[in-house]
């Protein structure tokens, strides 16, 4: 059994144990859980008062919306793998062949763009499904795995495009997937949407998503309790690579250009979205929602410091900064949850068998 890049546990109190607690001290048992979406509200508030011209629009609400929807994606395709305790670091290289693809299909190859978005799509999810059989049947482990084959990912695309830009005129249909606006914002907000519900639903009421959870904190475990471990976890890697050929379709869509130099700084934000996620709504474990509020308030605070004339280097220092800071909660908290289940060592075992 290959052993896990990352841990994946919760530590969210549960309906029973709020009830016994007055309210002072479920406020205070539930901060933990909540708090960065308290955080998120407030730096939004902040930034309102502090740029009432410029941040509390309906332009900066669709700028915000229309730049972060592909990482939101991303992220929310690295924390598939993720929730089953492994890592896909080839969702920052393969959005560089996927997005050249799904432009070089259409212009060099005469394909209609429906049909290059489904090649697109299907060579996705054979990369991750390359991924899972590294993992699970040669049991390399899933970070050197997946930097491997991104790193191949990215050899290909620069050999594709022999360092030059793909640029034509695309058909109208294409572009509108990712310029269409739906309520007077842009539809590639709603795309994040119905994936994080698609997702969360999954995860959190099908007996899937239970075996997977199961699998993240687990294996062995999960592997003697009757769950087939290798199956599920090469479907999260499947499910990973899919939906990162979707943000491939997005970035194409919106940037209308190919090239190799874009899609590696999507990488990063990405995963830090997903650590940060594993901080709130249900601490120490991969979650959906708290990977979208992850994302939002990287959005919220990198827009904010842009607008106050922050340097070029701003992002990516507040991203690496809030990366380190996530993964050190995230250890923090998977470390109280290992000490609380001394008592109860089968619980989450239990909670995945029930269907």
């Amino acid at each position: 059994m290959a052993v896990n890049s990352v841990k994946s546990t919760a530590l969210e109190p549960t309906r029973s144990e709020l009830r016994r607690l007055p309210l002072g001290a479920r406020i205070v048992r539930l901060l933990p859980v909540y708090g960065l979406v308290v955080l998120t509200v407030l730096l939004a508030i902040i930034f309102t008062i502090l740029l009432p011209q410029t941040f509390p629009t309906v332009l900066n609400a669709r700028s915000i919306i229309s730049d972060k929807s592909i990482i939101a994606t991303l992220s929310l395709a690295a924390m598939i793998p993720m929730v089953t305790g492994k890592i896909d670091l080839t969702i920052g290289y393969g959005i560089v062949l996927w997005h050249m693809l799904a432009i070089s299909l259409q212009l060099w190859f005469g394909i209609p763009w429906p049909l290059a978005v489904v090649i697109v799509l299907v060579l996705g999810a054979g990369v991750g499904l390359l991924n899972g059989l590294l993992v699970e049947v040669a049991q390399i482990d899933s970070f050197i795995a997946t930097l491997g084959t991104g790193t191949v990912l990215y050899a290909v695309a620069m050999w594709h495009s022999q360092g030059h830009q793909i640029i034509g005129t695309l058909p109208d249909g294409f572009l509108a997937i990712s310029g269409a606006r739906l309520f007077g914002m842009p539809i590639t907000g709603f795309y994040v949407l119905l994936f994080s519900l698609v997702l969360w639903f999954m995860l959190e009421y099908l007996p899937i998503g239970r075996y997977l959870y199961a699998i993240g904190a687990n294996p062995k475990a999960a592997a003697l309790n009757g769950i087939p471990v290798r199956r599920y976890t090469v479907l999260a890697f499947v499910a990973s690579g899919t939906l990162t050929a979707v943000a491939g379709v997005l970035l194409a869509s919106k940037l209308r250009v190919g090239q190799a130099s874009v899609g590696l700084e999507f990488l990063l934000p990405a995963l830090v979205g997903v650590f940060l996620g594993s901080t709130t709504i249900k601490p120490g474990r991969f979650n959906v929602w708290g990977t979208i509020v992850g994302v939002a308030i990287l959005a919220i605070g990198i827009s904010g410091i842009q607008q106050f004339g922050g340097a070029f280097w701003v992002e990516p220092f507040f991203n690496g900064t809030t990366l380190v800071v996530a993964i050190g909660i995230a250890a923090y908290t998977q470390r109280r949850r290992v000490s609380a289940q001394r008592f109860a060592p089968n619980s989450t075992i239990r909670d995945a068998k029930q269907s």
